[in-house]
């Protein structure tokens, strides 16, 4: 079996399943990490025959593929602003738009020094530990209802940031009052809640729906902005002056979110993605 007869295999197979130029990349990331050859050397595979062990391991990702597994989950990895952040079921994928949301803040804070800083919701960990990179001499806080994701997290942090006292991972509840009230005030929250309404899910692919944890994606169509709404109400008294809270949105609600947080005392600014979707907001205390 050689490599050229394996990335087209690959690729027809994931063509059932995803858009070509999705499969074609899938197709590319697991020969990466299963080959370990460049991306450039992909590009003109030859007819270089796989060891029956390089045969076996494509064999078994590639049937996990097919059950509609996500090639993160698979790998058990996904790339975030240059670095490799380990994920599983416990933990969401990180998403481009969530890169975005921390380009953002580092535009937004260009010289942050000593900063009080908190994720939400962090899952991978990602957020707070590409903002532990920016802001080096700040502290940075992250929580997250599970606690498989918080241990993930916690792994990702001593791999990236090494060996640190200034980042600290909670399981916690980010709607808690009773931990809101025993909270120092923050320069910078940050979180990516649950916002895609259950009613979404009709148009989701299988990979999302069957395999990330539905607590960290789904809310009510019934009160769609719940957590926007508690977690703006309990930071306003915890934001230092001059702070600012971001929030990663859904698309639909763009305009509510802001009329909701201009009504709890802040100012609001909406910012589109790459794609043009109202998908990050920045509420400020004057």
């Amino acid at each position: 079996m050689t490599l050229y007869s394996e990335m087209s295999r690959f690729k027809a197979l994931l063509g059932n399943l995803y858009e070509e130029e999705e499969a074609m990349e899938i197709t590319a990331l697991v020969m990466e990490e299963l080959t370990g050859l460049k991306r450039h050397e992909l590009r003109n595979p030859d007819n270089r025959q796989l060891a029956p062990n390089e045969s076996e391991s494509l064999n078994e990702v590639l049937n996990r593929l097919l059950q509609g597994e996500p090639v993160q989950y698979v790998l058990g990895f996904a790339w975030f602003l240059g670095e490799r952040f380990l994920v599983n079921p416990a933990t969401l994928i990180p998403r481009p738009e969530t890169e975005e949301l921390v380009l953002w803040i580092k535009e937004e804070i260009p010289n942050g020094e000593n900063l009080r800083i908190i994720d939400l919701g962090t899952g991978s960990g990602c957020i707070a530990i590409s903002l532990k990179k920016v802001f080096r001499n700040s502290d940075v806080f992250a929580t997250d209802l599970s606690e498989a994701a918080i241990h993930t997290a916690r792994i990702n942090a001593q791999n990236i940031l090494g060996s640190s006292k200034k980042e600290k991972f909670y399981v916690q509840d980010m709607t808690s009052p009773e931990w809101w009230a025993r909270q120092e005030p923050y320069d910078v929250i940050v979180s990516n809640p649950p916002y895609v309404r259950e009613s979404e899910k009709r148009g989701m692919h299988r990979n999302v729906l069957d395999f990330e944890p539905a607590s960290a994606l789904f809310v009510s169509d019934e009160d769609p902005l719940l957590y926007y709404r508690e977690v703006a109400r309990q930071a306003f008294p915890k934001l230092n002056k001059g702070g600012r809270l971001f929030f990663e949105i859904n698309a639909a609600f763009g305009k509510e979110t802001g009329e909701l947080l201009e009504k709890l005392g802040y100012s609001v600014t909406i910012r589109k993605d790459m794609q043009g979707r109202e998908r990050m907001i920045m509420a400020g205390k004057d």
